[in-house]
Formats: structure tokens, sequence, C-alpha cells
């Protein structure tokens, strides 16, 4: 059995550094994707040309970051994490464990979806707006904060205030993002009526030039 096997003492250290590294590329793989999406879902509001020219390069930088990036730095952290358990299989009776595997089962899962909306976005069926991504894009720092807490505290998992300032905080960021979005909108949309607004009086007074002469 895998977990009866005998791993020499440094065995765990390469585990846990390995699994590190993976996490952290998996996570920054995660972050990036979903921010591409909102670019490429948004791109669809530009005029036909410029729109088919970012939404074919979008689609390139989501298959290789995904591809390259995304998809091996989670497979190294599982298989790691594997060999972490091969090596501390009482982990495996305890709570805090238990919890653990459920959030990345959970992350897996968001992964797994990201393809689905990756291939929704080059089809160019993807019913998502840029907002709702947005708010997706965030689902993934709520389960890196939870995993943390749970390896650095195990089964004395806090639950006083410090833990949930530090939910709010994560909250709160996660909002001022969709205010700071919705803000550059709503700028974007009145530059754009602005600017409107500015050109019909000089083309009326065009117009009224040459009905003149």
């Amino acid at each position: 059995m895998l977990l009866a096997f005998s791993w020499p003492p440094e065995a765990y250290l390469w585990f846990k550094t390995l699994h590190i590294v993976g996490v952290v590329v998996w996570f920054a793989g995660l972050f990036y994707l979903v921010r591409l999406f909102i670019y490429h879902r948004e791109a669809a509001e530009l005029e036909p040309p410029i729109r088919a020219a970012f939404e074919a390069q979008y689609s390139v930088m989501e298959r290789r970051l995904a591809n390259i990036i995304t998809t091996p730095g989670m497979v190294v952290a599982v298989v790691m994490a594997v060999g972490l358990l091969s090596v501390n299989p009482a982990w495996l009776h305890q709570g805090w464990m238990h919890a653990k595997l459920a959030f990345v089962v959970a992350l897996l899962a968001y992964h797994a979806f990201c393809y689905r909306l990756m291939g929704q976005l080059q089809r160019g069926a993807c019913a998502w707006s840029g907002r709702q991504l947005r708010a997706l894009n965030e689902l993934p720092t709520l389960l890196l904060v939870v995993v943390v807490m749970l390896v650095v505290f195990k089964n004395q998992f806090p639950t006083g205030a410090a833990t949930w300032f530090l939910v709010a905080l994560v909250i709160a960021m996660a909002a001022s993002i969709q205010f700071y979005a919705r803000w550059r909108r709503l700028q974007s949309e009145a530059a754009s009526l602005a600017a409107a607004g500015a050109a019909d009086p000089q083309a009326t007074a065009g117009d009224g030039g040459r009905a003149a002469g």
C-alpha cells in the first residue's frame, strides 16, 4: 500500500516545497484567467473590426495560460499533496484535513468551471456579464484564505473577532473592486456621451453653413 511505504526523511520537505510552489502557480493562473475572461467579455462592446482582433488575442492568451501554467500548477499541487498525505497518513483522520479536502474539491470544481467558461467565450456563447465575472474572480481568494487558515491552525481553527475581521476585509476588497469597475464604466459612458454631444453641434453648424452657401 502507498500509505505504508517508508519515505526517506527529507521526502516531507520536498513534497511540502513543491506543493507550495504548485499552489502559488495554480492560484496565480486562476486569478489571471478569470481576469482575461472579463476583458474578453467586455471586448464584445467594441466595434466589429477591433472586437474580432481582441477576442482572438484573448482566446489565445486564455488557452496558453490555462494549459501551460494553471493546470500544470494544479497537477503539481495535487500530486505533492498526495505525497504529503502518504508521509503523514494520520492527517486523514483529523477534522481540519477533512475540511481542507472539501475546499480543495471546491477549487477543482472552480478550475473545471473556468474551462467551461473559456469554451463558451471562444464560441461567443458566454451569458456571464463582466460584472458577474468580477464577482466570480473573488471566490478563489476566499477559498485560499480558508485553506491557509486550516493548514496553519489545524484543529484549533479560530472563530474570534480576528477571523471575522479578516473575512470582512476580503469581502470589502471584493466590493471595492466591483464599485471601482462600475465607476470606471460610468465614467467611460459619460465621456462617450460628452464626445458625441460635442460632435453634433459641429455637424449642425457645418450643415447650416452649406445651406447658407
